[in-house]
This record gives structure tokens, sequence and C-alpha cells, in this order.
């Protein structure tokens, strides 16, 4: 997969650059000191002078010198500003209305079920598509050029046309997420168990059937975002890292499995701390690792954390600490996910989607309203039926029951939203936007209460232009 990439051009711009900055120095402090000369001079230090402009020739020649070529390639990147950014070739705007997804396994992607997805979002108001490139496994779905090894041996590509699917994405104005699946991995898990959790024996440790690499890794954190740059390198304009958190069993079984510690191993704070401290680090890590490709930075994550203050420290989720590290961030908080009387006021959860939403967002609302720069909100909603939950605990999800998931985002002033189903099979006649004619749902009702607030404002300036007039 060769993509155009433009560093040539910009490296040659900073040279340039750097040369023309380097001339106009040179020739300005030649001149200050030509006029500071002129006035100074004398017959009795002609001589003089005459040393000075060989050692002034001498110094000029060496400031052209001193930057060799390679040394050049070395440095120029620190130089270059952000705005610079890897170019794929892929033009594909950020939705201005917001994003309104669906997500797409690789086999899905990479099959026949691409063009019926394709389809549903050239029909609807839908305009965003997730693809897993690091799946639940471990795999990674695409060939890359990447000259890690690692990725060499765990690429499958199950997506076989990685740029007819971007070019795809393209036509349709479809706005391209890529899913990696970060920690929970077991392909890279049984390969290197040095990287996971092990037993006492040597076996591979297993929570609830899954395999697990340590968050504590550095390692572990490098390989993932090395696949999310190759996803960059493709075409994708965002990057959504899943399953950014330890196992769940970890915490009552850690002092007996054996795992690296990694950097934190010297922290004088409770374990918990430790986990918090770690899923941290690698969301600030990734973000900032792939500034240098432009794209946007998301992560998903439970819908526990945001009602908890002190976050979930079995997982090492904190909200807010998490929050502060990406764009946007994509809670799981579908009625399907919370437990039969986990929600005061909604005792059967799944049989109440709007309720539970709505119960969310506000939730949600609060602990990102506390932050100077929230991420955007883009929640996962729940399109499939639940019904391994047992009866009595589930319903049928169809049109009424993902409008009014849809209908409680709106309601709380949130815009974007992804759809789940495991089978990518998504309901037939849903209106997405809930006949909101407008760019933004809820932009008119916002300028309205703006417009509001002006003249209200311009109303007591006017009264104290009134009181100053009568004094």
């Amino acid at each position: 997969m060769n993509k155009p990439l433009k560093l040539s051009t910009l490296l040659f711009a900073g040279w340039f650059a750097l040369s023309i900055g380097v001339t106009d120095v040179s020739a300005e402090e030649e001149a200050e000191e030509t006029d500071a000369d002129a006035e100074e001079e004398t017959e009795d230090d002609a001589e003089e002078d005459s040393d000075e402009a060989e050692d002034e020739a001498a110094e000029e020649e060496r400031l052209f010198d001193v930057i060799s070529e390679e040394d050049r390639l070395l440095f120029l990147p620190r130089l270059i500003p952000d705005r610079f950014t890897y170019d794929s070739g892929i033009e594909i705007e950020y939705p201005q209305d917001g994003v309104r997804g669906v997500y797409s396994t690789a086999y899905s992607a990479g099959g026949d079920r691409f063009e019926t997805l394709v389809d549903l979002l050239d029909r609807t108001e839908l305009n965003s598509m997730v693809i897993d490139i690091k799946d639940d496994h471990g795999n990674i779905t695409i060939d890359t050029d990447s000259e890690d090894e690692r990725i060499q041996n765990n690429s499958q590509a199950i997506i076989s046309d990685v740029d007819g699917m971007m070019e795809t994405l393209e036509d349709s104005e479809i706005y391209p997420i890529a899913r990696v699946v970060v920690f929970k991995d077991r392909v890279l898990g049984e390969s290197e168990p040095q990287l996971s959790y092990t037993e006492p024996d040597g076996s591979m440790w297993e929570n609830y059937g899954d395999v697990f690499v340590s968050a504590f890794s550095e390692e572990v954190w490098e390989y993932n975002v090395e696949v999310a740059r190759e996803a960059a390198k493709a075409g994708f304009k965002e990057i959504q890292f899943d399953y950014i958190r330890f196992p769940e069993n970890l915490a009552s079984n850690e002092d007996r499995l054996n795992f690296d510690y990694g950097k934190y191993g010297d922290m004088d704070v409770e374990s918990s701390e430790k986990r918090f401290q770690a899923v941290t680090d690698f969301v600030e890590y990734a973000r900032e690792e792939l500034r240098e490709y432009g794209v946007k930075v998301s992560v998903d994550i439970f819908g526990e954390p945001v009602r908890l203050p002190d976050g979930a420290p079995t997982i090492g989720q904190d909200y807010q600490r998490i929050a502060e590290h990406v764009d946007i961030i994509s809670a799981m908080p579908y009625p399907s996910h919370w437990g039969v009387g986990h929600i005061e006021g909604i005792p059967i959860p799944d049989l109440e989607p709007y309720n539970v939403m709505d119960w969310f967002s506000q939730l949600e609302n609060d602990v990102l309203g506390e932050l100077d720069n929230p991420p955007v909100s883009r929640p996962w909603l729940q399109d499939f039926t639940a019904s391994y939950l047992g009866s009595g605990n589930y319903m049928n999800y169809g049109v009424a029951e993902v409008e009014a998931q849809i209908q409680a985002l709106y309601d709380n002033d949130i815009y974007e939203f992804l759809l789940w189903n495991a089978g990518n099979s998504y309901t037939e006649g849903v209106d997405y936007t809930l006949g909101r004619d407008i760019e933004i749902a809820g932009a008119d009702e916002k300028a309205e209460r703006e417009d509001e607030e002006v003249d209200e404002e311009d109303s007591d300036e006017d009264s104290d232009d009134e009181d100053e007039d009568e004094e």
C-alpha cells in the first residue's frame, strides 16, 4: 500500500526557509557592521578593518557550512510546525452536522456487506463508519508498509483492498474511523507472554475467557500506536482506541500472577492509582505521537466510571482524566450494559431506552462540564436485541427504541452518536435527526438563547446609559 507522502516537499521547504533565514541574518549583521565601520573608520585602523572583513567572510562561510545535508534532515522535523501533517491522499472532511456512525467488523468492511453498509449511509442521515483495524482478538486487519516485525507477523489483511475501500468512503463522503482494540489482545499475548499476565506455572491467564496484555508495558503502547499510524497513512481521519483498560479480575489476582509493572513498579501509591495512571498516560502518549498525522483521537470507555467520583479503580478508567487527553469520548451507556436494579428509579434498564440515556447524559454533562476543554461526547447506542439478558429483562429493539435513545441525547444537547450491532445489521426506517432540518440539532434553540442574552445585555447597557444621563 503506497500513499503519496509529501514529507520530501516539506523538508525542501524547511531547508529553503532555513537557508533564507541564515542569509537574512547574515546580511542584516553585515549591513549593521558596515554602517558602524563607515562612521568610525580612519586611515589609522584601515588595516585592522581589512582583517575584520576577512574574519567576517570566514564566519559567513562557516554559517553556511555548519549544517550538512544529513544534519538538516535530522533536525528539520522539529522545525516543522504541527500544521504540516501527513497527507494520505484521501480527502474526507469531518461531518459539519456531527458524526452519526455505525460499527463495521473487518469481515464486513472487506466483504459483501460493505456495499450494504455504504448503501445504508447513502440513503440515510448516517455519515460515518467505525471499522476494525485491530480487532478484539488482536488481528491487524490490513496490509501495511510498517517495518515493525510484530505488525508484520500479526497482520491478516482481512480487508484485502484497503485502498479501494477508502476510495469508496471518499466518494460517498463517509467519515472513516479506525477502531484499534488496545489491551485486549490474544494474538500478542500468546506470542509474547512476557507482555501479558501468566499463572504461577507459566500458562496464560485469562479474564472471562479473554487474554489481555499489560497496560503497564510501554512496548505494548508503542505497538498499538504504530498500528494507529498505519491506519492514518491508509486515510482514516480518526483513531478510536477501545479496551483502554485493565481486565476486571486483575485486581483480585495480581498478587499471584506474573506480570511487569514497568516504570510504575517504583511508584509509592496504591495499585489502583498505578492502573489509573497507566491508562491515562497511554492515551496522552498516543495523542501526542499521532499529532503529526492530523487525525483526531477518540476512546471507548465504560459508562460506569461517569457516576463514580473516583473512577473505576479495578480497570483503571477515570472519566475526567482520560477526557482531558482526547478529542472525542465515546461512552458505552446503552440500556443492556446496565444490570437489573443497577440504576435507581430504572429497575430494568433494557426496557427503558429513553430514560437510561437521559439519565446518563445528564451525568456525563456534569462531569465534562468541569473541564476547561472537554472533548466531544459521542456515545454508543444500542441497535440490537439483548435476548441474553433473559425473559422479562429485555425487549426487542427496533425503530422506536433506537429513536428514543437519540431523542434523549438531543434533549441533553449531545448531537453525535454511534450505533452498535455486532453483526453490523442495522434497523431500517430510523429517523436519525428526528426531523430536525438544521446543521446541528439544537443549533436554532441555542442561537435563540444567545440572541436573548445579547438583547438582555443591550437592555442593561441602555439602562446604564439612562442612569448616567440622569446623573
